[in-house]
């Protein structure tokens, strides 16, 4: 049985953990509010474009495609993997980074046995979990969490699309985690290069006129389309991290509270022990000098 001093320092560290967990939730709480708003605002404006493209795209001249629109096939693909800059957010993580690997192994085992598949990590929890492996990687953008804005994102989608567009990519993927609630992420691969466009039939397409030109609209708006979608994707992923760094940090409060009660009791019971086998050597101690 351990001694009271042992199970009171326990109590004193686990009492110190509980504080860091909870001010971790509360941290969390406030990121996690704003971070909802962002994603909440930026949804519309995502769906909206890609609306827009959709029609354009249905109302294309025939014969015409855009340059980040062409089908190709599929030799090297980039793969881009949005992680956090921190742990302490329950399997948010370990999700994603398993589903890249599940994903490679599915459907790019060829092309990943001739070093044809890259990842571009955005968040440093990418960058240690590729250390590990024997796929090529870059770093270039992991760091994007520091000071997330649309230009850090912007600038890694451009990456992408010149890589692309220069043939050294013939498709461009993302996985991240989409935000759906506090407790709830759902992970998501999408494509992102090339374009897909599919135009529901449930919606009239107009008669467009175009100014200056078809081409020129189309290879103004699909650009600002790919950017727009990957900082969708990267802002539902840091939502994502926030909800599920709240939930843990809440797990762990809970946990530690449960910890003490149970650490208390144990000290309880080990003070009452030594308080009754000194009361034992008293009387023993007494009854000897009685008999004496």
């Amino acid at each position: 049985m351990a001694s009271l001093k042992e199970v009171r320092s326990r109590i004193q560290s686990v009492s110190s953990t509980q504080q860091i967990t909870k001010a971790m939730k509360m941290v969390a709480a406030a990121k996690l509010r704003r971070a909802q708003e962002g994603i909440t605002q930026l949804r519309p404006y995502a769906n909206k474009l890609d609306g827009i493209i959709n029609n354009l795209n249905a109302s294309a001249i025939e014969g015409y495609t855009n340059a980040l629109a062409v089908e190709r096939t599929v030799e090297n693909i980039l793969i881009i993997v949005v992680t956090s800059d921190r742990g302490l957010c329950g399997a948010f993580n370990t999700n994603v980074l398993r589903q890249t690997i599940l994903h490679i192994k599915q459907n790019y085992a060829a092309q990943e046995a001739r070093g044809n598949v890259e990842v571009l990590c955005l968040g440093k929890k990418g960058v240690d979990f590729f250390n590990r492996r024997n796929i090529q990687f870059t770093t270039t953008f992991s760091n994007v969490f520091e000071a997330l804005s649309f230009e850090g994102v912007r600038r890694a989608s451009e990456y992408a699309m010149s890589g692309f567009l220069a043939g050294k990519y013939d498709k461009v993927e993302v996985i991240y985690n989409e935000f759906k609630n506090v407790a709830t992420q759902i992970l998501r691969t999408e494509q992102l290069l090339p374009v897909r466009t599919t135009v529901s039939t449930s919606t009239t397409n107009s008669d467009y006129i175009f100014e200056p030109n078809m081409e020129s609209i189309m290879d103004e708006l699909v650009p600002k389309a790919i950017n727009v979608s990957l900082y969708r994707c990267v802002r539902e992923s840091y939502a994502s991290e926030m909800g599920a760094r709240m939930t843990a940090m809440d797990k762990a409060t809970d946990n530690a509270g449960e910890l003490i009660k149970s650490l208390k009791l144990t000290y309880n019971r080990t003070r009452q022990a030594a308080i009754t086998k000194e009361i034992l050597e008293i009387v023993g101690g007494a009854e000897a000098l009685a008999a004496s």
